[in-house]
């Protein structure tokens, strides 16, 4: 999810489905694989909106919908908090300069103060292209294509990539558990197969 990717996020993410990081790449941050020291994780997510958590497409839509916007207009953090299981986290791969690859990982805290600042001067939207989903009982795995713009309008993103989401399904309600993300990039193009059909 990319905000430079959602997210994504999403840019500053690595930015979320996904504010992400240049297209494919993670910004040092040590060892490969290393996680980044996570931000104090809310002991209870705030209440979630019925329709972003009664479906998979609805709390998939909320997920996209969160993180997009103008530059400088405030996003509801909340409502993204709430999309999330306590334990959630989001998570970036992407090429290092030395040839490696890393993960980026973080809270939901760490997502938003990451991004708030390149949300405040950079316009980002994000939307699902296209998705596979595969199914089992109360677990549900979404390979999400992602697009990400400036301007709602551009007729172009300027980076496509998977947001990879895990959800389950608490008996009451959706939740994300992960959303882990790869952007496009020269080395790596988006197959066929996860590309919106014609």
């Amino acid at each position: 999810m990319s905000a430079r990717h959602w997210m994504g996020w999403m840019a500053a993410m690595a930015i979320v489905g996904g504010a992400h990081a240049q297209p494919g790449q993670v910004p040092p941050a040590g060892p490969v694989a290393a996680a980044t020291t996570p931000a104090a994780t809310p002991a209870a997510s705030p209440a979630a909106r019925p329709v972003d958590v009664a479906t998979v497409d609805g709390i998939v839509a909320a997920l996209y919908d969160v993180i997009s916007g103008t530059a400088g207009q405030p996003r509801d953090w909340d409502r993204m908090r709430s999309l999330f299981a306590p334990e959630g986290r989001l998570m970036a791969v992407g090429a290092r300069p030395e040839g490696v690859y890393a993960l980026r990982a973080m809270t939901v805290e760490d997502y938003i103060a990451r991004n708030s600042k390149a949300f405040a001067t950079m316009g980002f939207f994000e939307r699902e292209a296209a998705r596979s989903t595969e199914t089992f009982g109360q677990i549900v795995h979404v390979f999400s294509t992602y697009e990400s713009r400036h301007a709602r309008g551009d007729a172009e993103p300027f980076q496509r990539g998977i947001n990879s989401i895990q959800l389950y399904h608490d008996g009451k309600r959706w939740w994300i558990v992960n959303l882990l993300w790869r952007a496009e990039d020269a080395s790596l193009r988006l197959p066929e197969r996860y590309l919106p059909r014609r």
